[in-house]
């Protein structure tokens, strides 16, 4: 297995999450592009305020390195409209995957006829433009009902409304990495979310992000059946190392 081929090696803390001045987080951000393109990784996965860089960046080294972005990151409480004016921003940059965050807070609070919108509008836009598009769904803040539940109705709206041959190019993605948990609980993907995710989102492809710290555990999660890992790690992870990344 080409373990890098799994990888969307990722950079999204902002200069002020990062304890650096703007002009500090660019350079850390030119330096996990540069190391993509020379790890030959698959993706790299940046904010949308960066794609624009990241696309210079890999015209000048003449690499097929692809490059994501998140939107709505990391609540995913803005509205449809919102969501569809910053990922078109990011189409229009250079993105090749949106990876959206789904409102799973108005999904615990029963209010579908929102979600099940953004899902299908937010798709739309993706896929029309010929874009990988993930929902990120944020497993920390979900029970397992729930993590189920979610995953079951995006793989629903989606098999329902687009042609089966675009199944592979929606994901369900587990985490933003960003979600603040309680007594040190895990963040992001975790083998048991993992599961429940693949049994119900099935056949859209899952992405494991958060939380994928080793190589071993990264090899865990493909033998599994996710399609993609993000993580701040890819490098460590490639060559075989630990690493105590958050995300």
């Amino acid at each position: 297995m080409d373990i890098k081929q799994y990888l969307d090696s990722t950079y999204l803390k902002t200069a002020t999450q990062a304890g650096l001045s703007e002009a500090e987080n660019i350079i850390v951000v030119k330096k996990n592009i540069h190391e993509a393109i020379e790890e030959q990784f698959k993706l790299i996965m940046i904010r949308p305020n960066m794609v624009s860089l990241a696309k210079k960046m890999i015209i000048a080294a003449d690499s097929s390195l692809q490059i994501g972005t998140v939107i709505d990151f990391p609540e995913g409480k803005s509205n449809v409209q919102e969501k569809l004016k910053e990922a078109i921003q990011a189409i229009n940059d250079g993105a090749d995957d949106l990876d959206f965050v789904c409102n799973y807070e108005a999904f615990k609070r029963g209010e579908l006829d929102l979600v099940k919108n953004e899902i299908l509008k937010c798709t739309q836009l993706g896929l029309e433009n010929g874009k990988v598009v993930k929902w990120i769904i944020e497993v920390a803040a979900l029970d397992d009902k729930q993590i189920i539940q979610l995953s079951a109705f995006i793989k629903n709206c989606v098999i329902s409304n687009f042609k089966q041959e675009l199944c592979p190019s929606v994901f369900v993605k587990s985490s933003t990495g960003f979600y603040k948990t309680e007594n040190n609980l895990p963040n992001g993907a975790t083998i048991p979310s993992i599961i429940m995710m693949l049994e119900n989102a099935s056949p859209l492809p899952v992405k494991a992000a958060g939380g994928v710290r080793t190589y071993e555990e990264a090899v865990e999660m493909i033998r599994l059946g996710v399609k993609r890992i993000g993580t701040s790690s890819a490098k460590l992870i490639a060559n075989g190392q630990n690493s105590s990344s958050e995300y």
